[in-house]
């Protein structure tokens, strides 16, 4: 749908603007088209569908469009490092997205404040479209008129959520601002209601009967649905000794018809999507924590990956076969962890039976990991966190995942099954969706290499690096100081996974093909993936159901991998008919796989800087875990909060960004800031609405002045920034409150004693 260009004149002849060139190129005058991308600030990007550099917008340009619309923009001019800047011609599509913000009335004018203050204008609500809402009040709005040159947006308020403070209103709010369906269709759930209860004697027909094998699940003490469970005991493998592991994974397709209305509801989600104390799941509740949950004593429709497993790690063989089992026991990873470091622990009373199996899956799972080293897969050892919110959903404390044995003998089990799956697809020669994670760009292979020669390590990467190569690097300099900056420039280095019918492999697990297999509860992808091998082992093909067309700007939502890419690449599975249905399911799935992870990491902001609010003033050690140019990162020890250290807050220097080796460093001073740098910060200000937590330094043992927090303990901005993007170059702008850290009160003290020395030569 074209849509009418919202203000009179506002979108001018061209003609006047081609004078601004002073070295015209057709490529200026070409037409592109992208989605608008707000910036806080007032100004904007255009993200372009063809995923070359954004186009800047100018704030002017962005009154009349707005967040995530679909334009198509005229390239100007280019600024002095080549950076094009644009002009609106025509708006070609308004997503329905509604806009949520807070009910405001100023000078007898209602109107909505946007949560997303990357929408830039308020929203004017005549006083017959307030509904029931009351001033502060949370809501959303649907747009009546759209935004001009000259005129705000006019909406009326659609739907009202309530009082910023009520538990669980982060939540309410990402699932809206991100687009994320939590309500499913009528249709959907009268379908699922009409479902039986358990598994019937029909359901059972040409299935393999597994009910007495003693498979488990093992999972956190938190989880409600389980789609994985695993035996292993040992075996013959070949002449030598091993072990058959049996991965038996939740049957979803058996009871989600592909293309029915439970499956297009499913299709829309993608994924489940978890934030703390709350999930939307990608399936109706009676599926997910019912029907198709491996719950323990009660029969289960599965699909098992069966293998042999040789004392070298490697996979002997395999099959697959659609199965009826019984979990016989519901295990957590604490209990599993307990029991094989004490098998005569109380734990392991509880559990007597299952004590061999465990150790069974001990021993697979320490051949499976000698493969992955012999295989030079990446394993960075990285920190996960769990919020712990209280009753009212506030966060009460913050601590790390502990990964144990029992957790990685789970991930190992189940990378074993999907490589499997791939495997098993590829000899079959039937598309599907693999997991494909190629290799660094030369542009971020280029920036990688010359940190490391830099920092004179005497390791670096080829230019056709190889996982091994990155692993490598991780074991030398895992007992540095700077460990964590080395493997945080090596993670960055990567690019990120997605979905595509094209395998490319996996290039951190270094396997040649990779699928998702394992998780079809939560993950559409492995739903499709155990359609295919159905299908292939009813020798049929699986044939997508017809999907509406997916938008124009959803492939660069996906982040496809980027041209020049360097990975190894294996033969591509040959294209059908419906090869573009596969590209599109694997596009739409990785988009809304970002969506998921955007939305969830939204939430988590908004609750530290509601928890960090509360803490105003305080004084934590912390260590700098990104350097930009406009300051740093500083994630607090203990809290596991981040927040931002900017650069006027360094000193009186001035300091600029050293690219290569990821560090600020001031120009007459020599201070240098990188990752990994050990820095004590006071919590200075909160920003709810930017989700952005400011910091300034201080040193250790030093009396707090009012700088940072006022009289009545409420937060005092600091001084103007600007823009949080910069050219890498900044000077404080309070010397008195910059000699307070340790390195700037001896440069001041140098200073003091050289103006006495001029001071005597005068005299």
């Amino acid at each position: 749908m074209r849509l009418p260009i919202p203000p009179p004149g506002h979108f001018r002849k061209e003609r006047n603007s081609i004078k601004q060139f002073s070295h015209p190129s057709a490529g200026l005058l070409e037409e592109i088209e992208g989605t608008v991308l707000g910036h806080r600030d007032g100004h904007g990007f255009v993200r372009r569908d063809d995923g070359a550099a954004d186009i800047f917008l100018a704030p002017n340009e962005m009154r009349a469009v707005l967040h995530l619309d679909r334009v198509k923009v005229r390239v100007l001019r280019l600024d002095r490092k080549g950076r094009p800047e644009g002009r609106v011609v025509e708006i070609i599509e308004r997503p329905p997205q509604p806009i949520i913000g807070r009910l405001l009335q100023e000078g007898g004018i209602w109107l909505v404040a946007p949560e997303d203050k990357r929408y830039g204008q308020d929203v004017l609500i005549p006083k017959t479209a307030t509904g029931q809402a009351k001033v502060g009040q949370v809501v959303v709005v649907e747009l009546t008129e759209l935004p001009s040159l000259y005129g705000q947006p006019v909406g009326r308020i659609k739907e009202v959520l309530g009082e910023l403070d009520d538990p669980g209103m982060e939540i309410e709010i990402a699932v809206r601002k991100y687009g994320v369906p939590h309500e499913f269709s009528p249709p959907c759930l009268d379908l699922t209601r009409s479902l039986p209860d358990k598994v019937r004697p029909q359901d059972k027909k040409d299935r393999v009967d597994l009910t007495d094998v003693p498979l488990v699940t093992i999972d956190g003490e938190d989880a409600r649905d389980f789609d994985d469970a695993v035996y292993c005991e040992p075996s013959r493998v070949g002449r030598g000794k091993g072990w058959r592991l049996l991965v038996a994974i939740a049957d979803v397709s058996h009871y989600v018809e592909s293309g029915g209305v439970i499956d297009v509801d499913a299709y829309e989600r993608a994924t489940s999507v978890y934030f703390p104390r709350r999930v939307i799941p990608m399936l109706p509740e009676k599926l997910s924590n019912g029907l198709c949950s491996l719950n323990p004593e009660v029969e289960r429709l599965c699909m098992v990956c069966d293998m042999l497993v040789n004392a070298a790690g490697e996979v002997h063989a395999y099959q697959f076969y659609p199965a009826v089992m019984r979990s016989h026991a519901r295990m957590t990873y604490t209990e599993v962890a307990a029991i094989l470091s004490n098998a005569r622990g109380p734990e392991a009373a509880r559990h007597p039976q299952r004590i061999s199996d465990l150790e069974h899956l001990h021993d697979v799972y320490r051949a499976l990991l000698q493969a992955r080293h012999v295989r030079g897969a990446v394993d960075f050892e990285t920190t996960e966190t769990q919020i712990v919110c209280d009753d009212s959903g506030r966060i009460e404390k913050i601590v790390p995942r502990v990964r144990t044995d029992a957790h990685r003998l789970i991930e190992e089990a189940m990378l074993a099954a999907n490589v499997c799956s791939a495997d098993f697809i590829l000899q079959s020669k039937h598309p599907a969706l693999f997991r494909v994670h190629e290799g660094p760009t030369p542009e971020k292979r280029e920036t990688l290499a010359n940190y490391l020669k830099a920092l004179g390590l005497g390791l670096s990467i080829t230019d056709n690096p190889s996982p091994a190569q990155y692993q490598a690097i991780a074991e030398a300099t895992k007992e540095r100081p700077d460990a964590q900056q080395i493997h945080s420039m090596l993670l960055r280095s990567m690019q990120q996974a997605i979905y595509t019918p094209t395998n490319s492999g996996h290039f951190g697990l270094a396997f040649e093909a990779y699928t998702h297999f394992t998780s079809p509860i939560r993950r559409y992808p492995d739903l499709l993936v155990h359609r295919v091998i159905k299908a292939i082992l009813a020798k049929k093909t699986y044939k997508l159901p017809v999907r509406p067309p997916e938008p124009a700007g959803r492939m660069k939502l996906a982040r496809k991998p980027a041209p020049g890419a360097v990975a190894k690449v294996v033969k591509p599975v040959a294209a059908g008919p419906d090869a573009s249905g596969w590209e599109a399911a694997g596009l739409h799935c990785s988009a809304f796989e970002r969506r998921a992870d955007e939305a969830s990491r939204d939430v988590e902001a908004w609750l530290k800087c509601k928890f960090m609010r509360e803490h105003l003033g305080e004084e934590y050690g912390g260590v700098v875990t990104a350097v930009t140019g406009f300051g740093l990162f500083v994630t607090l020890d203990n809290l596991y909060v981040e927040g931002l250290v900017h650069i006027t807050e360094l000193g009186g220097d001035f300091f600029r960004l050293d690219e290569v080796r990821q560090e600020l460093r001031g120009e007459r001073t020599g201070i240098r800031f990188s990752i990994g740098t050990r820095v004590r910060i006071q919590v200075s200000r909160v920003d709810l609405d930017g989700r952005k937590i400011d910091f300034r330094l201080v040193t250790e043992g030093t009396p707090l002045t009012s700088k940072g927090v006022g009289v009545s303990g409420l937060s005092v901005p600091p001084p103007s920034r600007g823009k949080r993007s910069g050219k890498g170059l900044g000077k404080a702008s309070d010397p008195q409150r910059a000699a307070k850290s340790p390195i700037q009160a001896l440069k001041a003290a140098v200073k003091k004693a050289v103006a006495k020395g001029k001071g005597r030569k005068k005299r």
